[in-house]
């Protein structure tokens, strides 16, 4: 089949991948006038590796395994709260790798032959036919494909034009920075993977390792207003983190302002009704955009891609509409579950006042192995 895959993200290059690597004739277009993938660290979750071996293309992230024994929470003292024996649910589920955003990008892409790629070539318009799609490009078809992957993250126009009634993408008032920095001289372990939360202001701060001699860190508050630009993002920061941990302050301090990320956290304001129509189907962030709280993001998109390309694998053009809704059928519910699962974690982490105080009393109560299970259980997701 002819197959367009519309957005050159993470997981729209591991779809066109896939799709290739079964026999199908794939065309990835992306409107910037490069492949690339900005930003700092991400973490591929267990089940995100198992679908980029589905894909073939886990061994060049494997290599980047998650060096942490211990997880969990942490008040912003560094206190424990929750602590996870990382080391442990490792053994029973998988590693998690932690790997900077554009080498994954750059992984991913490899296998794919650069003839397959049209850049700077946004697709602003699909028109359905009876046995086509045609994509429109600056007002002019571009082309036609007998499927097409709309990968085009969470402002999706395509999303839009097929459910034109949805509400879309919609903000949660949270503000997410991130930032990448070489490791310091002494810092202890304890801190890596750990996630520090203040019951005063609910808000957060992250730390894991990147390699030997990288750190990525994020932080997520309240947002007032209108997102601030980096500098600016960093100095409320700061000042509302002055009393945190000092490595808090350090680390944020330590990273220019030019290599701080700044993003509102939104979400999809509610599931979609479907994830394909026709011979059209939605992936990644199009699909299912969720809050980032369990880091699932990316690897709900590569198992998005794995299962598009297992459910596509061998069909003929006439096939395509049945099999997308198997994707469909497969893919959403089990989404439809993280994303609730994220916007809960998301309410946990970010409670003030009396609510947070009974959390933290709670969350100390709970042991460490029941905790490190539930890790586990959490890992355990399948790709199907």
């Amino acid at each position: 089949m002819r197959i367009a895959v519309v957005g050159a993200g993470l997981g729209g290059v591991a779809a066109a991948v896939g799709l290739h690597r079964t026999g199908h004739e794939v065309t990835l277009f992306e409107r910037g006038a490069e492949l690339r993938e900005a930003g700092t660290g991400i973490v591929v979750m267990p089940n995100g590796l198992r679908a980029l071996d589905d894909l073939g293309v886990a061994d060049g992230v494997r290599g980047h395994a998650m060096r942490a024994t211990h997880g969990g929470l942490r008040d912003c003292l560094g206190r424990p709260l929750l602590v996870t024996d990382m080391a442990r649910a490792q053994q029973e589920i998988g590693t998690p790798a932690m790997i900077e955003r554009a080498e994954l990008h750059r992984v991913l892409r490899a296998p794919l032959p650069p003839d397959l790629v049209r850049t700077a070539t946004p697709i602003e318009l699909l028109e359905p036919g009876p046995d086509s799609v045609t994509l429109i490009s600056g007002g002019s078809p571009v082309a036609r494909a007998d499927a097409v992957i709309a990968a085009d993250g969470i402002g999706s126009t395509l999303r839009a034009q097929l459910f034109p009634a949805h509400p879309g993408p919609q903000r949660t008032g949270r503000l997410d920075l991130r930032g990448m920095l070489p490791r310091p001289p002494g810092l202890t372990a304890e801190l890596l993977a750990a996630q520090l939360v203040d019951s005063r202001s609910g808000a957060m701060f992250g730390l894991f390792p990147v390699g030997e001699d990288r750190l990525y860190w994020f932080t997520d508050s309240l947002l007032h207003g209108a997102p601030p630009d980096a500098r600016a993002a960093r100095e409320q920061v700061l000042a509302l983190m002055a009393d945190w941990h000092p490595l808090v302050t350090q680390l944020i301090g330590a990273t220019p302002p030019g290599d701080i990320y700044v993003d509102p956290i939104s979400r999809l304001a509610e599931p979609l009704p479907a994830f394909a129509s026709g011979r059209i189907a939605l992936l990644g962030d199009a699909a299912h955009a969720m809050p980032p709280d369990l880091g699932q993001g990316a690897s709900q998109a590569f198992e998005d891609a794995a299962a598009l390309s297992r459910h596509l694998a061998g069909a003929q053009p006439a096939d395509a509409a049945r099999r997308l809704l198997g994707y469909d059928a497969e893919r959403r519910p089990r989404t439809e579950r993280m994303m609730r699962a994220a916007s809960r974690q998301s309410r946990l982490t970010s409670r003030t006042g009396a609510a947070a105080w009974l959390r933290d009393a709670l969350l100390r109560a709970i042991p460490s192995r029941l905790a490190t299970r539930q890790l586990a259980r959490l890992w355990r997701a399948q790709v199907r």
